[in-house]
C-alpha cells in the first residue's frame, strides 16, 4: 500500500524482496519491478477502525478511536470477568484474527503509554523511540541532532529547555503518558444499525465460497450487538457481482439472537441453494432493528424456554434449507368456526417457534390438532357419542354461517374423533384427536 508516493505498509512477500515502509515508490519498483501497489484508502481504514472499535465493545464500553489506525480500550473493570489480563489478551487476539486483522496489543496504566507501546513494538516506556510521540519532523530532527533517541533520554532533559525549543505540547503529551496529567477521551458509540463491506481478494464463482468472508462480517456484527446488549431477527448478505449487479440473501430468524455459529449455519444453507448470476467481487452485511437481548441466568434444570429455543433453531434451519414457503407455523385467530380459528404464518410469527395447537375460544371444549379440510359425512351407526354437545353458531355476517352441535365420539376403529350434527340434520366427521 502506498501513501505520498512512498511505501506505507508491505506484505510478507514484499518484505522478502527488501521492500520496507517509508521507501520511495521509485526505489521500491527498482528493487522489485513486478511489485504491485495499491493506493492508501483512508475512508476504508476509518471504516475498518470503527468496526474494530465496535467489536471491542463486547469487552468494555469504554473504547476510543486513535487516529490514524489505533484504538484504546479501558479494560481494568473487565479483567475479573475475563479471567485476568493474559486471558483477555488471548481472547482479543483470537477474535481480531477471526475478523481478519493482524494487531499489536499493549497494556499500560495509561492509554497514551499503551498506544505508544503498541506503536513501538512493546517494551518499557523509557526504551521507546521518540518517534512514537507523533512529534513533527522538525522536532524529531532536532532531537536526533542532540543525540536523543528514546523517551528515557528525552525525560532526562531539562523541562524548560525542551519547552523553549520544542514547545509545551510534547511535554504535555509526555505527562499524560506518565499519568501526571489527565487525558479526556471521546468514547466510541456503537452504531444503531449495522452495515459493513468487504472487498474479496479474488472473485468468487461459487456461492458457498463466500461463507468464509461472510463469517468475518458476522463476527463483527456480533461484537456490535454485544456492545449494545442487543440481538437481531434478520440479516442480509448483499453480493456485488463483477458486472455491478447485486444479489440479496436474506436470512430471517425465528427469535432474536447474536449467535455467530448459528447464523453461519443458516447462511451456509442459504448459499448452498444459491446459483450465482456472475462472479462476486465484494460482499456487504446489513442488519437493523436491534432488540434488547440481555444475558439469561442459568438454571439448575433445563426449562421450557430451552425447548422453545431448540424448536426455533430447528425451524430456522429447515426454512434455510427448504425455503420459506416449505415451513409454516400456525397463528391463532379470534374466530369460533374451527376451520377459521387458525391461519398459516411464517415460523418467526408462530408462538416463538413452538408448534401451535388448534385455537379454542375461552370456555369451550378441547380441540383436535388435525382437522379435515372438508368434513366427511357419517352414518349414525359409525360412532358412539362420549361428550357434548357444544353448539357453534357463527358467520352469519360474512356469508359463511354455520349452525352445528359438536360432540367427542369414538368410531368403530376405536379412534377418538370430533364430529358435528348440523341443525338441519346429518352427521359429519371434522377432526381426529388420536
Amino acid at each position: 500500500m502506498i501513501a505520498n508516493r512512498s511505501v506505507f505498509v508491505r506484505n510478507a512477500a514484499a518484505r522478502v524482496l527488501g521492500i520496507r515502509p517509508g521507501m520511495p515508490l521509485s526505489t521500491a519498483w527498482a528493487v522489485a519491478p513486478a511489485l504491485r501497489t495499491l493506493p492508501r484508502n483512508l475512508r476504508t481504514e476509518r471504516a475498518a477502525l470503527e468496526g474494530v472499535a465496535a467489536w471491542l465493545g463486547r469487552f468494555t464500553p469504554r473504547v476510543s478511536l486513535e487516529e490514524p489506525f489505533q484504538a484504546a480500550a479501558e479494560v481494568a473493570g473487565s479483567l475479573r470477568l475475563f479471567g485476568g489480563l493474559e486471558r483477555l489478551e488471548q481472547a482479543l487476539h483470537t477474535g481480531l484474527d477471526a475478523l481478519g486483522f493482524r494487531v499489536r496489543l499493549a497494556s499500560a496504566p495509561t492509554a497514551r503509554t499503551a498506544l505508544w507501546r503498541a506503536a513501538g513494538g512493546g517494551g518499557a516506556l523509557e526504551d521507546l523511540r521518540v518517534e512514537v510521540t507523533g512529534a513533527g519532523p522538525d522536532s524529531l530532527h532536532l532531537l536526533r541532532s542532540l543525540g536523543i533517541r528514546t523517551l528515557g533520554e528525552l525525560m532526562q532533559l531539562p523541562r524548560d529547555g525542551v519547552a523553549r525549543r520544542l514547545g509545551h505540547e510534547l511535554l504535555d503529551t509526555l505527562d499524560r503518558a506518565l499519568g501526571k496529567a489527565p487525558e479526556p477521551r471521546a468514547w466510541f458509540a456503537p452504531p444503531e444499525h449495522f452495515a459493513a463491506r468487504l472487498e474479496l481478494p479474488v472473485q468468487v464463482t461459487e456461492a458457498e465460497g463466500l461463507l468464509f468472508a461472510a463469517h468475518r462480517l458476522l463476527a463483527q456484527l456480533e461484537g456490535v450487538l454485544a456492545a449494545r446488549q442487543s440481538g437481531i431477527r434478520a440479516f442480509t448478505l448483499v453480493l456485488k457481482h463483477s458486472d455491478r449487479r447485486l444479489t440479496r440473501v436474506a436470512v430471517p430468524l425465528a427469535h432474536s439472537s447474536r449467535d455467530v455459529p448459528h447464523w453461519t449455519a443458516l447462511l451456509r444453507e442459504r448459499l448452498a441453494r444459491l446459483e450465482l448470476a456472475a462472479p462476486v467481487a465484494a460482499i456487504r452485511l446489513e442488519a437493523g432493528d436491534f432488540e434488547p437481548l440481555h444475558a439469561i441466568t442459568a438454571d439448575l434444570f433445563r426449562d421450557a424456554s430451552d425447548l422453545g429455543e431448540g424448536w426455533a433453531r430447528l425451524l430456522e434451519r429447515l426454512a434455510a434449507r427448504l425455503g420459506e414457503s416449505a415451513v409454516r407455523g400456525l397463528a391463532i385467530r379470534s374466530e369460533h368456526r374451527p376451520e377459521l380459528a387458525s391461519q398459516p404464518v411464517s415460523p418467526a410469527l408462530s408462538c416463538s417457534g413452538r408448534p401451535a395447537m388448534r385455537a379454542a375460544p375461552p370456555g369451550t371444549g378441547p380441540r383436535p390438532l388435525w382437522l379435515l379440510e372438508t368434513p366427511r359425512r357419517l352414518g349414525e351407526n359409525e360412532f358412539a357419542l362420549l361428550a357434548g354437545p357444544e353448539r357453534i353458531e357463527s358467520g352469519w355476517w360474512d356469508g359463511g354461517e354455520v349452525r352445528r352441535d359438536y360432540f367427542i365420539a369414538r368410531t368403530a376403529e376405536a379412534s377418538l374423533v370430533w364430529i358435528f350434527r348440523e341443525r338441519e340434520g346429518g352427521w359429519f366427521l371434522h377432526g381426529i384427536f388420536a
